[in-house]
């Protein structure tokens, strides 16, 4: 099965939620005209990492966001991998990544498992204990956040479950680009799966981004790269490959687990 995907790798006003949803908004327009069939935003697309105020400026339970993207995905008939989000939970803030069906219905929530200390996340943010993995459009599928691909055996763990493609929302510093790069191809080739990773742009008080918003193949092949500016970054992924590619390299099958 055949797939369009949209990655709109934008820039976000630090700590502006109205302003950005206003602009999301825009970039999503220019998203669908590409014709794509899944669009993804990038990490923390609300606030962008101000951190001290996410008491003030965090969505409650995401519900905000949430009527956003059900909203165009309606609108516009595509799902959404509506990048992430500051939740105000019950007990504290979660960075959280929002996945949203083409009827605008919420099919999951996953929370940034592995908190960033260099960016000070651990002192403003709650771990999240969800899963991963989740079905969209007939596919098994996984989502992570930036950090999270630091991680491998956390995304093997989604492979081995049979996702097919691990979409990753991010807010990737610059200085630290080729990082990006080498791990993204890495997770894809180790897990015989697609990647397909969104990286915003731009700058905040503390940190430059880097963009590159990557989709790479089963094989380890890029199939499309962003710059460094603004702009919607956009592939066509065949999920029929990655059976093909786990067929002729059986990794999963010559795991020998009880050595692990």
């Amino acid at each position: 099965m055949k797939k369009k995907i949209a990655m709109i790798q934008m820039d976000i006003v630090y700590g502006e939620p109205k302003e950005n949803f206003k602009r999301a908004k825009e970039e999503f327009v220019n998203a669908v005209k590409t014709g794509a069939d899944i669009i993804l935003l990038p990490e923390l697309w609300t606030t962008g990492y101000d951190l001290t105020r996410l008491d003030e400026i965090a969505d409650k339970h995401a519900k905000e966001s949430i009527a956003f993207l059900s909203e165009l995905a309606k609108e516009f008939n595509v799902i959404l991998i509506g990048g992430s989000v500051a939740e105000q939970c019950d007990d504290g803030v979660r960075n959280t990544l929002l996945v949203i069906d083409q009827k605008g219905k919420l099919i999951h929530k996953y929370s940034k498992l592995h908190l960033f200390q260099l960016m000070d996340e651990h002192l403003y943010l709650e771990a999240g204990q969800d899963e991963a993995e989740f079905t969209l459009d007939g596919e098994s599928a996984a989502g992570y956040i930036c950090y999270d691909i630091r991680f491998p055996e956390w995304m093997r763990k989604s492979a081995v479950n049979g996702a097919k493609v691990m979409y990753v929302v991010a807010e990737w510093p610059k200085p630290r680009i080729d990082h990006w790069r080498a791990l993204l191809q890495a997770r894809a080739i180790e897990n015989q799966c697609y990647v397909v990773a969104c990286n915003r742009v731009g700058a905040d008080p503390k940190n430059e981004f880097g963009g590159m918003s990557l989709v790479v193949d089963p094989w380890g092949e890029i199939v499309a790269e962003g710059g460094s500016g603004e702009e919607i970054v956009t592939a066509t992924v065949d999920f029929d490959l990655v059976d093909e590619v786990r067929g002729r390299i059986p990794v999963f099958r010559d795991r020998i687990v009880e050595k692990y």
